[in-house]
Order: C-alpha cells, then structure tokens, then sequence
C-alpha cells in the first residue's frame, strides 16, 4: 500500500470537471494520481516538491491511485467509498464541492440538502450516507483538531445553509459567506439564525459587486 507520494509536479491534465489527473515524477518515475480538482488550485510551482497522500484502487483489472491534499482527507474518501452505491468519482465530487469539515459536519447532521448539492447525489443517496457514517463520522471528527465553524451551534449553521442553497446561492458561496462572517463579534453571541442569513447575503452581495 503506497501511503503517500513525495516528489515533483511534471503535467496537470483535466479530463473532466471532477476528473483532474496529476503527473507526479518520484525518484525518475512519473506515477498518475487522478486528485481531488482543488487540489489543483495549490499546487506548488513546478519544480518544488509536493507530498499527496494516496489510495489505490483496482478498476477492470487496471490499479487507480487517487491523491489528496491531506491525509485527513484520504481518509474521509475511504468512509465515503464505504457507503453502498456511492463509487470513486462520486466520493471525489463530494470532497471537491466542501471543505472538509463542511462536508463532515452536513454528513453528521443529517444535512441533506447541502449534500445533495454535489452533482450527482439525489436525496436518497444523501440520506444514506448521512445513515451509514453520522455515528462514524462524529466519533471520527472529535479526534480532529478541527471543527466546522465552532462559532455557529449545529442547528443554526443547517437553517442557514438550507436556506442560503434554497435561495440559489452555491455550497461554495454559502461555505464562504460562513466562513467571513463567522469572526463578526457582533454575531457571536446571536442565535438567531434570521440574523446570520441576513448577514451572510449581505456578504455575498458585497462579493458579488467586487
């Protein structure tokens, strides 16, 4: 099992919107990682050294390496590749549409919505994976040294995330209004959410008019 891969950037390839494939030489051997398409945003400029931790599947007969930027995150791809009918490129989707602890925290709360932004998850499929990994996920998170926006309680932060995607806005932007307003003082101490929505939209309508 290769745990990781230490070497140089040689070619970047997009197949696909959530088909990103990297070319990584290690020691004179170039190895193919299809990687999570944020990833790409990051990379290190040619020539300097990028670690990516790996998972190697076979499919039809033919080794797969995916790559991901942290080993947290190769280790969320596994508990999603756990889950009946949710497939590699799927898994992939997922982890490329929210961060990390965005993504964990929807999944433990049972936030079906915001999963079901991914292209390709339908709400039953959401669903099953917020069944099959809330209790894993939730055990899995409080050994992490991070959380999912620690200002905003649980049920809060569902309200306005339904809210903002029912509005029309993206997981991206709605991840990004949480993430900037989050530090506001004036809100820290507020559980409304009416107020955090209002917050939030004010936000990206600032971001939008940049």
């Amino acid at each position: 099992m290769i745990s990781y891969l230490k070497g140089t950037v040689v070619a970047l390839q997009k197949q696909s919107a959530t088909r990103v494939i990297l070319t990584l030489e290690v020691d004179r051997v170039g190895y193919e990682l299809q990687i999570v398409p944020r990833l790409a945003q990051h990379l290190p400029p040619g020539g300097e050294t990028l670690q990516v931790f790996t998972e190697m599947q076979i499919r039809d007969d033919r080794p797969i390496l995916y790559g991901f930027e942290t080993m947290a995150q190769r280790d969320l791809f596994r508990q999603l590749v756990s889950v009946s009918g949710i497939g590699a490129q799927l898994a992939i989707a997922l982890l490329d549409t929210l961060a990390l602890p965005d993504l964990v925290q929807a999944i433990v709360s049972g936030n079906t919505q915001l999963l079901c932004a991914t292209p390709g998850v339908g709400k039953k499929t959401a669903e099953r994976i917020a069944l099959e990994l809330r209790a894993k996920l939730a055990e899995w998170r409080s050994a992490q040294a991070w959380e999912a926006s620690p200002v905003l309680s649980p049920d809060i932060r569902d309200d306005v995330e339904m809210t903002l995607l029912a509005l029309g806005y993206t997981p991206e932007e709605v991840v990004q209004a949480l993430g900037a307003i989050a530090g506001d003082e004036v809100l820290a101490d507020n559980s409304d959410a009416e107020d955090w929505i209002k917050a939030a939209i004010a936000f990206l309508a600032n971001a939008s008019a940049e």
